[in-house]
């Protein structure tokens, strides 16, 4: 199976139901070859197609496979600030909180020897950038989880983290209220 395959069942694709995404995603499935080009499609941003492998992408990492992830995370890591569909950016920072909560596990994991200081900061960057633009409410309570994560590492993230929420986000929807009083609670926990 190639690329060419992959993108006509992404095409064919006609919603996100749960039963479309896990179709394609057993296609993928069957045939771990294809999720190299599933990143690659998920990253071609000038293409619409490339929501709808966004959607796969995430669909195999929150349900079956996070770890195949890890082999592409250069490429992930590298291309996320990139994305300009809201519909593509919503499912890639899903993945983003999926492997900030793995790399603070208290259970070993994969992720934990694979997430190099240089895959977090970029998934910081982006994910600040993600903050400080119009997004949808899942980008960014998807995006505060992980800005929470990675700030247990680094000590500069939750002051900058309780400053965008207090001034910005806690005005936004009742879903970011709520999610930005969630983090600051975390926060100030963590502080003391």
């Amino acid at each position: 199976m190639s690329i060419i395959f992959l993108t006509t069942q992404l095409n064919n694709m006609e919603n996100p139901k749960r039963e479309n995404r896990q179709r394609v995603a057993n296609i993928v499935l069957d045939d771990k070859d294809l999720f190299k080009d599933l990143v690659t499609i998920t990253f071609d941003v000038e293409n619409k197609v490339s929501i709808k492998a966004a959607w796969i992408l995430e669909w195999i990492c929150t349900h079956h496979h996070l770890n195949w992830i890890l082999p592409h995370l250069n490429e992930f890591t590298t291309n996320i600030a990139k994305l300009k569909f809201d519909s593509a950016i919503r499912p890639c920072a899903k993945i983003c909180e999926h492997l900030a909560t793995a790399y603070f596990s208290k259970k070993e994991n994969e992720v934990q020897k694979h997430l190099t200081t240089t895959h977090k900061d970029a998934i910081i960057e982006t994910g600040f950038d993600w903050l400080i633009t119009p997004q949808r409410i899942a980008v960014r309570a998807y995006t505060m989880n992980s800005l929470y994560f990675f700030g247990l590492e680094k000590d500069w993230i939750h002051p900058e983290l309780a400053n965008l929420i207090s001034t910005k986000i806690i005005h936004e929807s009742k879903g970011c209220k709520a999610r930005g009083k969630f983090i600051l609670n975390l926060i100030e926990k963590h502080r003391k």
